[in-house]
């Protein structure tokens, strides 16, 4: 019974000493000229730090001629860095000639980026397409362009540079600046090639992580007749203006009129008022003996002629003409 306890512990020790104790990794790094010590190898372990990974890590970029230590590879691992990835894009990046060390490769690791997909573009140029843009040139017309850019990933400002979208904006600015530049639509229909020519030499590329190669148009579209439709917008406008100027100028007319009628009905009622006065005043007469009564009799056939005068006058005027 005691034997089998002595054999049990034995080899619950045995395989713990094998977990910390990786000799056969120790060996295999050994002949593949890997100088890494097996206490090292127990305090990756220790540390949470997986052996295979750094150990494969190590050898693989021993064989491709890269310089890298043990403590390069754990440190990055501690500080969350993919070592795999690291060392699959500085393997690229020798074989392409490309300058690019440990310390670039971890940093733009860490940054979140692809490392090795950005050494695989800066090798194999990437095409992106941009968006439609539209654009009016100065005859009124709008048009609809595409267009492809060729980019390379630039090593060197792939941390804190902008990506692909500011990229992508910046060339259909130049689009648009382009075109709204030109005379006619059909001076671009016919010379689409000045577009990628001006975009190409304002520099767009600056403070991005891509160097542009090539800015192709793919296609331009002709759009709406955008200057007509702002002068049927204006003259819209301006017939709303006018009408609505003559409808100010009828409610002054308006105004203008009643303000007439109002006073023509006041002078009707000082006329009236001052009529009513001339009894009185004839009254007044006879009392102070100033009016007698033949005086009155001949004002009243006076007026009686005058009347009349007025009343063959109005009807003259009134028969139609034979």
């Amino acid at each position: 019974m005691e034997i089998l306890i002595v054999i049990g512990v034995s080899i619950v020790f045995l395989f713990v000493f094998l977990y910390f104790v990786p000799v056969n990794l120790w060996i295999t790094a050994l002949f593949s000229g890997v100088n890494i010590g097996l206490f090292d190898l127990v305090f990756m372990r220790i540390r949470k730090v997986p052996p295979r990974t750094l150990v494969e890590s190590l050898i693989t970029a021993t064989k491709a001629g890269l310089k890298i230590t043990r403590t390069d590879l754990e440190t990055h691992f501690l500080a969350g860095g993919h070592v795999p990835s690291v060392i699959k894009a500085l393997i690229s990046a020798h074989m392409a000639n490309i300058n690019l060390t440990f310390q670039q490769a971890a940093a733009i690791d860490l940054a979140g980026r692809d490392v090795f997909e950005a050494v695989q573009i800066s090798v194999n140029p990437r095409v992106i397409q941009t968006p439609n843009v539209s654009a009016v040139a100065q005859d009124g017309i709008q048009l609809v362009a595409k267009a492809l850019v060729t980019v390379r990933v630039n090593i060197a400002q792939l941390v804190g540079g902008a990506g692909e979208e500011t990229i992508l904006a910046r060339v259909g600015e130049g689009i648009v600046t382009s075109i709204g530049s030109s005379l006619s639509h059909k001076e671009v229909l016919e010379n689409p090639d000045k577009i990628s020519k001006l975009v190409l030499s304002k520099g767009l590329d600056a403070g991005t992580a891509y160097e542009i190669l090539s800015i192709d148009i793919a296609d331009v579209d002709v759009g709406a007749n955008i200057g007509a439709k702002l002068q049927i917008d204006q003259a819209n406008a301006d017939l709303k203006v006018a009408e609505a100027k003559a409808e100010e100028r009828r409610a002054m007319a308006v105004a203008v009129e009643q303000e007439m009628k109002a006073k023509a009905q006041e002078a009707r009622a000082k006329v009236i008022e001052a009529e009513a006065e001339v009894p009185k005043a004839i009254a007044e007469s006879f009392r102070s003996g100033n009016l007698g009564i033949m005086d009155y009799y001949k004002m009243r056939n006076m007026q009686s002629d005058t009347d009349m005068r007025d009343s063959i006058a109005n009807s003259g005027k009134n028969t139609p003409n034979t």
